[in-house]
């Protein structure tokens, strides 16, 4: 059996918008990910390593533990041997208590991939490669998360293209999940239903290539 990590935030977690509740495992893209590849003849397990509030590399000043880099080679290690790890992270980067621009995520994300790349796994292990996901981009933010990702919007304008320059020079592939989802209409910042299968049924064809290619 191949596993494959998903290292992610609230997106990947399934927070149903306008709620705390969660969409259930068959609905979440890593879920519908895991059933689609099953369904294509992989023999594959999706571990979900997903946090709410996620950062890249940078901390939450009001929630400890958010900075995405903090004990990912840990993670790596704990959950080897990986066929595959997919990356989609950088819309909390853009919280409005943050400065940052898209160039400044993408650059998080390049040192995720650093981290992932020099984890201390156990010899002849493989280092897995990474899928960098460009999450959809945040919309007008609303609701209870209207303080929080004020902004964002204007903020997270060409994260795509960054996490598409950071891929090329990194050797990863990369997908742009903006080109097939969008954020909530609810809140502007998650995903309805539709949209977490959607993701996962339009990366099966990516991520089949990759476990192909392992």
């Amino acid at each position: 059996m191949k596993q494959i990590l998903v290292y992610g935030d609230s997106l990947s977690w399934g927070i149903i918008p306008g709620t705390r509740g969660r969409h259930p495992f068959a609905v979440r893209w890593p879920g519908r990910l895991e059933l689609r590849l099953q369904e294509a003849g992989h023999d594959v397990r999706i571990i979900e390593d997903c946090l709410n509030g996620r950062r890249t590399v940078w901390e939450d000043p009001f929630k400890a533990g958010r900075a995405g880099i903090e004990g990912l080679a840990q993670r790596i290690e704990v959950n080897s041997p990986l066929a595959l790890v997919i990356l989609m992270l950088g819309n909390n980067d853009f919280q409005s208590m943050h400065p940052h621009n898209a160039w400044h995520a993408a650059q998080g994300v390049a040192a995720l991939v650093g981290a992932i790349r020099s984890a201390p796994i156990e010899p002849g292990m493989p280092v897995p490669p990474v899928l960098i996901v460009a999450p959809p981009p945040v919309g007008t933010a609303a609701g209870t998360m209207a303080d929080k990702f004020g902004g964002a919007d204007t903020k997270c304008v060409g994260l795509a293209d960054q996490l598409g320059t950071v891929a090329a020079e990194l050797g990863c592939p990369v997908f742009d999940a903006g080109a097939v989802i969008h954020a909530s209409l609810t809140d502007g910042v998650h995903l309805d239903a539709d949209q977490h299968i959607t993701l996962g049924d339009a990366l099966c064809e990516t991520v089949s290539d990759l476990l192909r290619d392992d």
